[in-house]
């Protein structure tokens, strides 16, 4: 017997024929062979006294498979009955209906009643049967749905039980095809028995939740049912069990994906395919190896199973895939006939379903998104997500500023997010920064994008915006939506965007949970570009010197004495804040700031001032008349980090002898623990709400000032119904007007004589995108300069698209149009280029060609065209009187004209640029001298700032530079001279923001000449300036610090302009003025021992103390608005323009009126003159000045000598140009 039990469990796949007769067993077996051929009447089926099965030992598989065909078949053709019953019914129901109609006709109405009653009742009750019947089939579909949770529980649980029992049949695959078991021992086909009576239940579910049974029996998953649950109660019942077809719970696997969908797993298009992809290729293929397992092992039952052979289930899932594959090793093939018939069907399809499901499955594979993970947050690491415009420029200059080793501890992770793969450079760069950035494929209008990146823990969000797009409208709208989505998913992320148009700022006011108070920031691009432009043409060079600021750089060593050297010096300082020391308590400003340049080698430019309220303020130079609080932070231009550290550190006591400021460090006697953390790194980051430049919010610091004083006799005498200013008294404002009035033709631009004014070149047309010139002009109409002061605007362009840009500003003064183009040279010289203080080139066309270095064309020829133009003396010297002679003893052989180390004398403040001026002071007996102006034949002496889109055509602007095409911006000489800005420059506005926000409010006060959340408000309401009338209250903002220019040639400052030190022009500026000087704008060649003729300068930002200066240079100073309560007496000559070599005139526009025209004015001119007499002599009263150092404050008595109608006059008409500064004050006239 046991060698029977052997040769069966050597040939599993034997089967004997039902019809056979029983006969003794005998084995035949091979001395070299282990496999055992049985014969006709070997044993079958193993017999042992524990397991009772057939002592005969014959099969039985026929059974196992009839019980599945019964169950099948007969369930067919019970349906198939049922609906021809019901057919049947149908139709003799129809027919009957028909008869009763007819009978009901003509039976007349008198037998309707007793006719319907039954009918009425039969209804009810099929009604009611019906009822019945869809309730509980709405029962069933409910069970078995998977929009509930039952059903979502009930589907899932089937399949996994469908998966066990696959496991199950993987497991008795290794057990001979049929064999004898008894039910109460084996473990496996006790599981297998209640796995199939719940997919009994679940089948009984599912048939009455079907709305159409015949579909529903001929289903794969009613067909797999049919095939193996009835086989296994065969088995219980016969003690003895069978494969059979139970490889069909395979096809279960086809659902994978409808599973992974109902518990919310698969969400994307591509991974449900791939999902999908699989499983039907991996359920066929276990399928079909299955059935090869079960007739190879088996046999054909025609050759009375004598041709099996012996495959174990997993060498027939090799077989099948070397079949689809059409490799065919031959070390495994098929032997019976029915498992060859069945592989030549199964190579076409499975060849077919190889050679397309498995490409795809690679494609899909392949094309999974490889930054499709999600971010995982260190522990004490915050991170940051960056998302919008991600490209390789924007990303490495991004992190070249924020990962710039000049901070102080970057511990912050940088996620970009973006909806496109990065191509290999930029992969490249993601791999070069591994440590610190990570990239993620999404876009963060998807929440579930946002949550893989953890925006709701993420320190901030910063979104860049395209600055070379042809739409800046709608870039601005994405960058908006994508801030709603981010405030949306997380309100309280803060968040720091970039926006190309100003007026789009508006919108994100919209933002219910937007709040600049918490942090959220919108750099506005156009604002700061056009404002730092506009700065240069009130101080030449500003631009580059507040762009180096705030932009992370490397100091550059250069040994040779070149003008790169000065300039790489100054270019390594930066902006950063820091909480004052307690030992600054009580000092005033200006004593604090001398004090930390001379001993602490920082430069201090502003404070935080906390009122009363405790709102805050950034004051820049405030100022002796203010004191320094506890915990003030201040504003300061260093090198690095550690050096600011030395303003916290300081202490009066420890280190009032120490002459190094290397050694200030951290001492003992300092209570560290009550010290307020430093603003520097991400984790001190500064969040002071409500610090924005608000008027509303900010203290009065109100001067002991004519102008300022409430209760003053000028205010008394003031017009209220005049509106000079907007309602925030931050502009000069005017009554709208129309453009047709401010618009010059070119003969009368020819006729006017403008001079001291700016030019604006603007290239542009009806389809241009609007650059937003408000944002230009604002800056220029700054309250904090007297109305006299106001440079003239010229615009020369399309009028096209000067008309709609005017509705934004035609509420501001001294602003004229001549349409024409900046190409001609016949409009330039109307507008009299070669006599303005500042030339800006601009275009609105650059980003609508793609080749980037075309975008900047029509810019580069008109500068181009400007510095080749040639002029001639033709205007002369004006004489003070405007009749247009020189006047007497003005000649340039007068001794008051001789040049100074051959340079013409200049005006000693300018708040413009460097603009040739010769400025004197009244004398008795002599006409009052204002400018003379010095001819200019060249264009290349013309100032000009041309904005460029590209910064390699930087190159194109100075042909006789040496520039290296491939030099950095900020390292070229148009940069470093001022002559050029490109937007570019503004991405490190971004990470500045992101650590210490004061930074970008600092920079926009100063750029924008003091627009305030208040105002940008108002603008989105009306999109215009609102006038205002004339209070104490909006004359107060006017005391507000501004950028000026301060000359050494002549003035008090003269005897240290040749050879003396800057620190001791700092600290005499910074005691007698209270002017802060923070840098020098120093000619080209000024360090050659040779004369040279070159007339470009270079910015040198913060020179050290030591640092010698010469009679050229022009000082960067932040002027007071009252420049004159200083403690000096010394007059300080001022002018509204800047010197360089030569002068001119400076008055902004002088009409040259006709002789018929003089001779009707005698009497309105005499009737001024009294006036401004009259004006003159109120000043000469006796009033009180005081002093702004605390220590010398004493009352002076200024007295101010009555003077004629005509010196009134000619003072008044020309103090644009000339004016005196000694303790009294100039008197405007804002007319």
């Amino acid at each position: 017997m046991s060698s029977n039990i052997h040769a069966n469990h050597l040939s599993l796949d034997a089967s004997s024929s039902s019809s056979s007769s029983s006969s003794s067993s005998s084995s035949s077996s091979s001395s070299s062979s282990s496999v055992h051929e049985p014969k006709m009447d070997a044993l079958i089926i193993p017999v042992t006294m524990e397991v009772p099965c057939d002592s005969r030992g014959q099969r039985m598989w026929w059974a196992f498979l009839a019980s599945s065909m019964v169950t099948f078949f007969g369930g067919l053709f019970i349906i198939l009955l049922w609906r021809t019953l019901k057919y049947l019914w149908t139709v003799c129901c129809h027919c009957g209906g028909k008869t009763k109609e007819a009978q009901k006709i003509n039976n007349g109405s008198s037998q309707a009643d007793g006719t319907l009653k039954p009918a009425d009742e039969k209804e009810e009750a099929v009604a009611a049967e019906v009822g019945w019947m869809t309730s509980v089939k709405d029962w069933a579909g409910v069970m078995i749905s998977a929009q509930t949770l039952t059903g979502r529980v009930l589907v899932v649980l089937v399949f996994a039980l469908s998966i066990g029992a696959l496991v199950i049949y993987f497991i008795d695959s290794s057990n001979p095809i049929e064999s004898c078991q008894n039910f109460y021992k084996d473990f496996t086909l006790q599981i297998d028995m209640a796995f199939n009576v719940f997919f009994l239940l679940y089948f009984g579910l599912r048939f009455i939740a079907a709305n159409d049974k015949l579909w529903f029996w001929l289903e794969v998953n009613s067909v797999v049912d049919f095939f193996t649950v009835p086989p296994v109660f065969v088995s219980v019942y016969l003690n003895r069990s069978w494969l059979g077809l139970r490889f069909l719970r395979a096809l279960r696997l086809i659902q994978f994906s409808e599973i992974l969908q109902f518990l919310n797993i698969l969400k994307t298009s591509n991974s449900i395919k791939l999902v999908n992809l699989l499983s039907i290729f991996i359920s066929t293929w276990l399928t079909a190896a299955g059935f090869i397992h079960l007739v190879e092992n088996s046999g054909d039952p025609w050759e009375n199973f004598q041709n099996n052979q012996a495959l174990t289930y997993w060498e027939c899932v090799y077989l099948l895939m070397v079949t689809m594959s059409t490799v065919g090793y031959g070390d495994v093939y098929a032997k019976t006939t029915l498992g060859r018939l069945f592989m030549v069907f199964f190579i076409l399809g499975g060849l077919a379903m190889f050679a397309s499901y498995v490409p795809e499955i690679i494609e899909l594979i392949g094309n999974r998104k490889k930054y499709g993970g999600s971010y995982s947050a260190v522990s004490g690491r915050k991170h940051i997500v960056v998302c919008g415009h991600i490209t390789l420029e924007s990303v490495s200059n991004f992190l070249k500023d924020f990962l710039h080793k000049d901070r102080d501890d970057v511990n912050v992770e940088i996620v970009f997010l973006h909806n496109i793969s990065p191509n290999l450079e930029l992969e490249a760069l993601f791999k070069r920064h591994f440590t610190q950035v990570e990239f993620y494929q999404g876009s963060v209008l998807n929440p579930h994008d946002l949550a893989r990146v953890k925006i709701e823990s993420a320190d901030a969000c910063l979104i860049l915006a395209n600055k070379y797009c042809a739409d800046p409208d709608a870039e601005d709208a994405s960058n908006i939506m994508r801030v709603i989505s981010i405030k949306n998913y997380h309100p309280k992320i803060r968040i720091i965007t970039q926006m190309l148009q100003y007026h789009n700022k508006a919108h994100l006011l919209n933002i219910p949970s937007w709040n600049w108070k918490e942090g959220d920031d919108a750099i506005c691009l156009a604002e700061l570009k056009l404002g730092f432009i506009a700065q240069s043409c009130l101080a030449q060079g500003l631009s580059t010197m507040l762009a180096n600021l705030f932009s992370m750089r490397s100091f550059i060593k250069i040994e040779e004495d070149t003008w790169q050297k000065y300039y790489l010096e100054g270019v390594s300082n930066e902006m950063y804040t820091e909480y004052l020391s307690s030992a600054f308590v009580g000092l005033s400003f200006p004593t604090v700031c001398e004090l930390c340049f001379v001993k602490l080698k920082l430069l201090m430019i502003a404070i935080e001032y906390k009122s009363a309220n405790r709102e805050s303020r950034i004051l820049i130079n405030p100022g002796n008349h203010l004191k320094i609080q506890e915990g003030t932070l201040g504003f300061f231009i260093a090198s690095d980090a550690k050096e600011v550290k030395r303003a916290f550190f300081y202490c009066k006591a420890c280190h009032d002898d120490i002459t190094d400021p290397k050694r200030i460090k951290k001492c003992g006697c300092k209570r560290l623990e009550d010290e307020q953390p430093s603003t520097l790194s991400p984790k001190k980051k500064q969040r002071n709400g409500g610090m924005r430049n608000s008027p509303g919010s900010s203290p009065k610091l109100m001067r002991h000032d004519p102008l300022l004083i409430p209760g003053n006799d000028q205010i008394d005498n003031m017009d209220s119904n005049v509106k000079k200013y907007d309602s925030t008294g931050m502009f000069h404002w005017c009554a709208p007007k129309e453009i047709e009035k401010v618009i010059l033709t070119r003969s009368e631009a020819a006729m006017t004589v403008l001079s001291g004014h700016v030019v604006v070149c603007i290239f542009g047309d009806v389809s241009s995108a609007l650059i937003g010139l408000r944002n230009l002009v604002m800056p220029l109409r700054a309250s904090n300069f007297h109305y006299h002061e106001l440079k003239h605007i010229v615009f020369v362009g399309s009028i096209e698209y000067l008309k709609r840009e005017w509705e934004t500003l035609h509420n501001f003064p001294k602003v004229s149009i001549l349409p024409g183009t900046p190409l001609s040279r016949a409009d330039l010289r109307a507008v009299n280029i070669n006599l303005c203080d500042m030339c800006v080139i601009l275009s609105a066309n650059q980003n609508n060609i793609d080749d980037t270095s075309l975008q900047d064309k029509e810019c580069i020829l008109a500068s181009l065209n400007i510095k080749s133009m040639q002029f001639d003396d033709s205007i002369g010297v004006l004489q003070a009187n405007s009749q247009g002679f020189t006047p007497p003893g003005m000649d340039r052989s007068s001794p008051d004209n001789s040049p100074v180390h051959g340079m013409l004398r200049q005006p000693s403040i300018t708040t413009g640029v460097n603009i040739p001026i010769i400025t004197e002071l009244a004398k008795p007996g002599k006409l009052p001298l204002v400018s003379v102006n010095q001819e200019k034949n060249s264009g290349t002496h013309i100032l000009m700032i041309t904005e460029l889109v590209n910064d390699t055509n930087v190159q194109f602007l100075d042909q006789d530079d040496d520039d290296d095409p491939d030099t950095e911006l900020y390292l070229t000489q148009p940069f470093a001279c001022g002559t050029a800005f490109a937007v570019s420059v503004l991405d490190s506005l971004m990470s500045a923001t992101y650590f210490n926000d004061n930074i970008l409010t600092l920079i926009r006060t100063l750029v924008t000449g003091g627009a305030t959340p208040e105002l940008e408000a108002l603008i989105a309401e009306e999109n215009a300036l609102r006038g205002g009338y004339s209070t104490p209250q909006t004359l107060a903002n006017r005391d507000r610090c501004r950028v000026a220019q301060l000359a050494l040639l002549d003035g008090p400052f003269a005897d240290l302009g040749d050879g003396g030190c800057y620190g001791d022009l700092f600290c005499k500026a910074l005691k007698t003025y209270n002017m802060l000087c923070f840098g020098i704008y120093r000619l080209r060649d000024a360090h050659l021992s040779t004369p040279s003729q070159c007339t470009k300068r270079y910015v040198i930002t913060n020179p050290p103390y030591e640092f010698e200066l010469v009679p050229t240079d022009l000082i960067f100073c932040l002027m007071q608005f009252d420049h004159n309560a200083g403690q000096s007496r010394a007059s300080l000559s001022h002018s509204s323009h800047s010197s360089q070599s030569s002068s001119k005139k400076s008055s902004s526009v002088h009409s040259i009126p006709s002789t018929a025209n003089r001779q009707n004015r005698p009497k309105s001119r005499e009737s001024r003159d009294k006036q401004n007499a009259t004006r003159m002599n109120r000043m000469g009263q006796e009033k009180k000045w005081f002093t702004d150092e605390p220590d010398n404050a004493y009352p002076r008595n200024i007295q101010i000598k009555p003077m004629s109608t005509h010196m009134a006059n000619q003072i008044n008409q020309y103090k644009s140009t000339s004016s005196l500064i000694p303790p009294i004050r100039e008197v405007e006239d804002e007319c």
